[in-house]
């Protein structure tokens, strides 16, 4: 007669995987690892209705607000020029052929004409491509400075929120020692910390982008650590420590990166804030001395001497700095509102 398989075989049940891993494995890395291969698959889950996460959300909608499209436009624009500088200058920004036809002594200057579609300046050089190439310098410097300030703000941060999340007492030492740092940094103006920064050094375009970004690192730094305490007391964060995940890896592998969403916006304001804030030490001298790589701040400077005869030599490289720095804060305002809820329209 035969046997019937008993559907209660052993060796035909489906184990879970905390009974697949080896005994000797700890209880509490078992159930980690378990939480972890349920996050895994939840990432890689296909999804069917369209849903996304909260960035693809947000730039769903920042392709419906009137803002994010005027600012995405002028940076675009920006980038493109910028990039394409040596181009689309029809001249060099050195050059001073019509040297000849200029005599600010006198105050005639030659205004935009077929050849030079800004006119020149006091030297006789092409305004239009030295606008253009000054353009080149200040993407250089706010991309640069801003990346110094997220780097350094996000290690300080970084650390402080970690050593907070974790706890004990050389956790609350350190994230003491780090923010007692940035209320240091936090006591002199952003531009007066620039310009102290600048002095020491000597004026260069290396000088320039430090400075500017050693005056951001504190804004990154208190953002991050203000998000991943806020993070810290989340349900998710409450379930790893009840699964005994170890708190470094909750930290770093969780809270850490569920924290960067406000500093990556705030990077975008930031280089509004770079930009006007290298125009500003240009203009006081401690900029790129070489005339050869034009700086609108430093163009600033040289013609606030012609502003009664020639006002249009200040106006030009004003508008190039209002309209650019314009274009980062809309595009990164609305990114703020997409992301936060409680901004939203």
């Amino acid at each position: 007669m035969p046997t019937t398989p008993s559907s209660h075989n052993p060796s035909e049940t489906t184990q879970t995987p905390e009974e697949q891993q080896p005994r000797d494995v700890p209880l509490h890395k078992r159930k980690a690892a378990k939480v972890d291969r349920l996050a895994e698959l939840m990432g890689d889950r296909a999804d069917d209705t369209h849903g996304s996460g909260i960035w693809r959300e947000a730039f769903h909608r920042m392709r419906h607000s009137p803002m994010a499209i005027t600012g995405a436009v002028i940076v675009l624009a920006f980038v493109i020029i910028a990039l394409c500088s040596p181009l689309i200058a029809p001249y060099s920004p050195t050059s001073q052929a019509w040297g000849n036809e200029v005599f600010p002594n006198r105050n005639e200057f030659v205004g935009p004409r077929a050849e030079n579609l800004l006119g020149l300046d006091h030297l006789g050089r092409d305004m239009f491509s030295r606008i253009i190439i000054g353009a080149r310098q200040t993407l250089m410097v706010g991309v640069v400075a801003t990346f110094v300030g997220f780097l350094f703000g996000a290690l300080l941060g970084g650390l402080a929120g970690a050593c907070s999340v974790l706890g004990g007492r050389w956790g609350r030492q350190v994230d003491n020692v780090v923010m007692r740092l940035i209320d240091m940094m936090l006591a002199l103006p952003a531009l007066l910390l620039a310009v102290t920064v600048a002095a020491l050094i000597g004026p260069s375009l290396t000088t320039v982008m430090l400075a500017v970004g050693i005056a951001q690192i504190p804004i990154f730094a208190r953002l991050l650590r203000g998000a991943m305490l806020s993070q810290g007391t989340r349900e998710y964060v409450l379930a790893a420590e009840a699964l005994g995940v170890r708190k470094r890896k909750i930290a770093l592998t969780h809270i850490l990166p569920n924290s960067m969403g406000p500093v990556i916006v705030q990077s975008t304001l930031t280089l509004a804030t770079a930009i006007i804030d290298a125009a500003a030490l240009s203009y006081l001298g401690l900029g790129n001395p070489d005339a050869s790589f034009p700086e609108w701040g430093t163009m600033l400077a040289e013609a606030q001497r012609f502003l009664s005869s020639a006002p249009s030599l200040a106006v030009y490289p004003a508008l190039g700095i209002i309209i650019t720095a314009l274009g980062f804060t809309l595009l990164g305002e609305s990114l703020r509102e997409a992301l936060d809820p409680k901004l939203r329209k």
